[in-house]
């Protein structure tokens, strides 16, 4: 038997929870070289790394048949959360049921004066988040000096989120002949620092694949136009209509909005971010459980230790930070052998920019276009049609006469009309994407094309001009349609494009209406009539001469046109990308952890809708 090394009650434990065989990183660290050795275990999350560490610590504390009672406890587990420490803790207590060990749980939102009665009731094996377990052990509640274990569970977000002090506090008061086991998915520098300050001798397991992410998570990404975010999202949620979906965003601000706009759009959808209370937070997880939510909208750092068994797609609103932020929330769904769906939405700007982290975290994601209301009302047919010729219960009377009914009134085709509307009435309609995912074709002519007029605007690609975010700014500032505007020629300080002929004086009334000069937003970008057509002025600048007199460069970075502080505003409406530069205000999705930081660059603290 694969756990015949174990002593008797755990072994009793596993069988009736129908355990056949180990996980890979459970079967590591029972392997004969990990007994009595300090552990720093890479595994990913839903790998079966709770179990894994308290068979670590099972021969140990069981010896010579347990240590019946205690006045302070042997094994002390901390988390980053609320959430995954009362989650370690359920765990922990049928693993040790029938050894009879206690565990309390020590954790923020629950009554400080019962936990710390229980832990002078005596505790075995105490679970809790750093901040609290750091309290009752000032106050003398949580005595450490008879530790044998001491377990960090997702030790990478502890640091994130801030918790370094405490930990440290916590681990120093701990005496030097107990184990340390560090478990992480990831094992960036600071991790690899306290591994080598509090652990001695460690035995390294990781039972990721370095050659590619999470074998469980299909990775898909999707290049959109900024104005199209949103819209794409919708699209998505209603392609996968997933039993249970989780959205990333940036910041609270923009949590809120993407949730009260997918309530309003007709989605059962809840939301998570550092301004919820905690009877908050578990309404929303109960709702998302018990299936009355299948949405939820968060932060990363609301969303870390939450485990939803239901959970199969993660989408990514707003770009991750980094590699290990991306793999943090991607891993939210593919856990314990389910399948899982993380998608990337990526504003045409920011491309390369995810290329190269997707290739960091060594993920191979396919580049897809957003599904279209076409493909979304296939599948939303085939889905019902599935539904509809399953097997179909023992009918009662009173079903079969309202069925005689119907038939005798309509036809079987127009009940099936029927029943088709009516289903189709209660789905949340899909959105037509205004930008199609496609470069505009360069030096292209169309009908209506054969008289036009060129004008010119104050950017180029210093300031990171793209036609994809171009056109719908045009849109915007000119009341004219994607159609209307032809070739666009851009150069490194200034913008040419075409306009028909005939709508030429509608465009420039329009240009005039929209423009308010020096704002920091889309309005204040100049756009005129030029003199010149992009020929002429490329033979100009190959004489030495230049676009035009230019401002340079605006503060904040490469963000999009200007880079100025409002960097999610410059594109208007739901528009731009809030980006690398600036602070990513209210206008558009901005990125407010990004790039490397520099003078006002990696979009601020508040990103934005």
């Amino acid at each position: 038997m694969p756990f015949s090394t174990l002593p008797e009650p755990i072994v009793a434990a596993l069988t009736e929870k129908g355990y056949a065989q180990p996980t890979s990183v459970q079967a590591a660290v029972m392997e004969p070289e990990a007994t009595g050795r300090d552990l720093l275990v890479s595994a990913q999350t839903g790998s079966g790394k709770t179990v894994a560490f308290g068979l670590a610590m099972a021969n140990d504390l069981l010896a010579d048949g347990g240590p019946g009672y205690v006045t302070a406890p042997l094994a002390l587990v901390v988390a980053p959360t609320r959430e995954l420490a009362l989650q370690v803790s359920k765990e922990l207590e049928w693993l040790f049921a029938q050894a009879r060990l206690r565990i309390v749980t020590c954790v923020g939102g629950m009554d400080p004066i019962r936990e710390r009665r229980a832990l002078h009731g005596g505790a075995h094996i105490v679970v809790g988040t750093p901040g609290r377990l750091r309290d009752h052990q000032e106050r003398g509640a949580l005595d450490l000096s008879a530790l044998r274990f001491v377990v960090l569970d997702e030790a990478d977000e502890m640091l994130d989120m801030g918790f370094r002090e405490d930990l440290e506090q916590l681990l120093d008061a701990t005496p030097e002949t107990r184990r340390t086991f560090l478990f992480s998915a990831t094992m960036p520098k600071p991790i690899v620092a306290m591994a080598r300050r509090y652990q001695n001798d460690a035995l390294r397991i990781s039972t990721i694949d370095e050659r590619q992410g999470h074998g469980d998570i299909t990775y898909q990404a999707m290049a959109v136009s900024p104005s199209d975010i949103e819209h794409a999202v919708v699209n998505l949620l209603r392609f996968h209509e997933a039993e249970t979906a989780m959205l990333f965003c940036a910041t609270r601000d923009n949590v809120n909005h993407l949730h009260a706009t997918l309530n309003e759009r007709g989605f059962a959808a809840v939301a998570l971010s550092g301004e919820h209370s905690q009877n908050e937070r578990n309404r929303a997880l109960q709702a998302l459980r018990d299936g009355r939510a299948r949405v939820c909208v968060a932060t990363d750092v609301a969303a870390r230790g939450i485990d939803i068994a239901t959970l199969n797609l993660v989408v990514h609103v707003e770009i991750p930070r980094d590699a290990e932020t991306l793999q943090h929330r991607s891993g939210r769904t593919g856990r314990a052998g389910r399948k899982g769906t993380a998608v990337l939405i990526v504003p045409y700007p920011r491309r390369r920019r995810v290329e190269m982290m997707l290739r960091g975290a060594r993920i191979d994601a396919e580049w897809v276009p957003v599904p279209g209301a076409d493909a979304i009302r296939e599948r939303d047919a085939e889905r019902m049609l599935g539904r509809m010729i399953a097997t179909v219960e023992e009918p009662s009377e009173h079903e079969l006469a309202t069925a005689e009914r119907l038939l005798a009134e309509k036809t079987p085709q127009e009940l099936a009309l029927a029943l088709v509307r009516a289903h189709m009435a209660t789905l949340p309609q899909p959105e037509d994407m205004a930008d199609t995912g496609e470069m505009p074709e360069r030096g292209r002519r169309r009908e209506g094309f054969d008289e036009v007029v060129w004008f010119r605007m104050d950017i180029g690609r210093r300031q990171n001009a793209d036609p994809r975010w171009l056109l719908p700014l045009l849109c915007r500032r000119g009341h004219v349609s994607r159609n209307e505007i032809g070739a666009i020629r851009i150069s490194a300080n200034q913008t040419h494009f075409q306009i028909p002929n005939a709508i030429a004086a509608r465009f420039s009334a329009a240009l005039a209406r929209t423009a308010q000069e020096g704002a920091e937003d889309e309005s204040g970008i100049h756009i005129e009539l030029s003199p010149d057509t992009p020929r002429e002025v490329a033979r100009t600048n190959a004489r030495g001469g230049n676009d035009r007199p230019q401002r340079g460069p605006r503060p904040g970075g490469s963000g999009g046109p200007r880079g100025n502080r409002e960097g999610g505003r410059e594109f208007g409406g739901r528009g731009g990308p809030g980006g690398e530069g600036g602070r990513g205000g209210r206008g558009g999705y901005g990125e407010s952890r990004g790039a490397p930081r520099g003078p006002r660059s990696a979009g601020g603290d508040r990103g934005g809708y």
